[in-house]
């Protein structure tokens, strides 16, 4: 055997392993609508106009002194620093991606979750969309799974049009490798 052979396969062998696989073309994670954090704000408000005013009335209708006011005012702050720096965190926190195998979801903003979806355990899927979603031509998507555990994942605040291609899609990829 050629000693001149033996450095130049193993210098092959090496580049070979040192080389970084191809790149596989993954889709980049996509944000919800901005609209959406306008339908969080109003609901994040009416609730707190909710619950303040049923402490307003407990606190009338059991005569309470004037330091039980305070609840009243700590729940409008709580709903206003809610409003103002938790519903922000939430959007930025909110991201999809829709791969060639998976959906991926994150969402979570003390508590962080990840889900990922096979498009093989996908059973079907539904756009979903309320009176007020409507007015800010918002919709949801929702994916329903085999199993019972996170048997369905929704994708809330995506344009209405953006929603419903994004369903149709998914129904697609899900059929796809269908053996039944």
């Amino acid at each position: 055997m050629d000693a001149s052979i033996v450095p130049a396969a193993f210098a092959r062998i090496i580049r070979d392993m040192t080389t970084a696989p191809p790149l596989v073309d993954v889709p980049a994670f996509q944000r919800l609508d901005p609209r959406i954090a306008t339908l969080w704000r109003v609901s994040t408000a009416l609730n707190t106009l909710f619950w303040a005013a049923v402490v307003f009335g407990v606190i009338r209708f059991l005569s309470l002194p004037l330091p039980a006011w305070g609840i009243v005012g700590s729940l409008l702050a709580a709903g206003a620093a809610a409003i103002l720096f938790y519903v922000p965190a939430k959007w930025c926190a909110w991201e999809f991606q829709v791969g060639d195998a998976d959906v991926r979801l994150r969402h979570g903003v003390f508590w962080r979750t990840e889900s990922v979806v096979p498009h093989v355990r996908i059973q079907h899927v539904d756009t979903a969309h309320g009176p007020v979603e409507r007015g800010l031509g918002l919709a949801s998507v929702i994916i329903y799974t085999a199993g019972t555990v996170g048997g369905a994942l929704t994708i809330p605040g995506l344009a209405l049009a953006e929603a419903e291609v994004l369903r149709d899609r998914l129904a697609a990829l899900s059929g796809r490798d269908d053996a039944v």
